[in-house]
């Protein structure tokens, strides 16, 4: 065992740490379009775009090339979508972190390859996929006045990411999960958590959805005997997120998951959902295992494991 093993086998096996959590919206169109892309832009395998007359685009001119694509499954088809977000994106870069090697790493670039993956898994696995967006550029098109500097303003990240629950809702998903990364004050900041809403008519279903994605994401990285990253557990989204206005400190959810609200969020997400921050982007250790093709593989094996494990009636 190294001397950071030990380190880390010394750490509490929860952080008193929640990372904020941006939220944000846009009106978005389900088009066709190029496939699921890994951090380097490459195509996720077999993940072929297919056009969807079923679902039509409300404003197309609005959103960027590769956003909320539909895909087919590529094995059997069991009648059933999963809408997958991809955290963050374009002027949104998320949480900021760092490899043991010394890389540094953004937030939407390493939620990109874990949507990839898993939507191969779960296409292979005979669902119909929806993403929100393939590369890392935003979901929408941003609209005059949502940037200052080439970032996002308050609106413009709450119109962007609102615009992920609409997409979820035009492909008409079954289950909705997003997958985000963590951050924290000190590098010593480690775990993975699951996120879900408790206010909403399938909250049941939505924590049911959380205890099973954090199930098997934990299970999946514990599956390799040197990634010890603590099992946080799943949590309500009313203890987290980090509003950037008075009116969302009031609302108090994540845009993604949360209920609507006159006057602030019109367009809520209409099926069981979760969110996942599996990893520390700003735990070298934990960094490290985001930034690689097996732990982005291992995270995209437990939340497809998790979702076929949901969709699937039982008896």
């Amino acid at each position: 065992m190294t001397a950071w093993s030990r380190e880390r086998a010394r750490r509490l096996r929860r952080t008193a740490l929640i990372a904020g959590l941006a939220t944000a919206a846009v009106v978005v169109a389900v088009n066709a379009g190029s496939a699921p892309a890994t951090q380097g832009g490459a195509a996720a395998p077999g993940a072929t775009p297919v056009a969807e007359s079923t679902v039509q685009a409300l404003d197309p001119a609005t959103f960027a090339t590769g956003s909320c694509l539909a895909y087919a499954p590529t094995r059997g088809d069991r009648k059933q979508t999963v809408f997958l977000d991809a955290g963050h994106g374009g002027p949104d870069p998320g949480g900021v972190g760092v490899t043991e090697a010394g890389q540094t790493l953004h937030e939407r670039e390493t939620t990109l390859p874990v949507v990839a993956k898993a939507t191969t898994l779960l296409r292979a696995a005979g669902f119909r996929v929806v993403v929100s967006r393939t590369t890392n550029g935003s979901v929408a098109n941003p609209r005059p006045g949502d940037l200052t500097g080439g970032i996002y303003t308050p609106a413009g990240l709450h119109r962007d990411i609102a615009s992920r629950a609409i997409c979820a809702n035009l492909g008409q998903a079954d289950a909705l999960v997003s997958v985000h990364y963590n951050i924290g004050a000190s590098p010593k900041n480690a775990g993975a958590m699951t996120v879900y809403d408790a206010s909403r008519p399938f909250s049941a279903q939505s924590l049911q959805l959380a205890t099973l994605l954090q199930d098997t994401i934990i299970k999946q990285l514990h599956a390799h005997p040197d990634w010890d990253v603590p099992d946080v557990g799943v949590v309500k989204d009313g203890a987290n997120g980090s509003a950037l206005t008075a009116a969302g400190e009031t609302y108090g959810h994540l845009l993604i998951l949360g209920p609507a609200k006159a006057g602030y969020f019109d367009t809520p997400s209409l099926m069981p959902g979760a969110l996942v921050e599996p990893l520390f982007l700003t735990d070298p250790f934990e960094g490290t295992l985001a930034a690689s093709p097996q732990g982005q593989l291992a995270i995209a094996t437990g939340i497809a494991d998790a979702v076929e494990q949901f969709l699937t009636p039982s008896g």
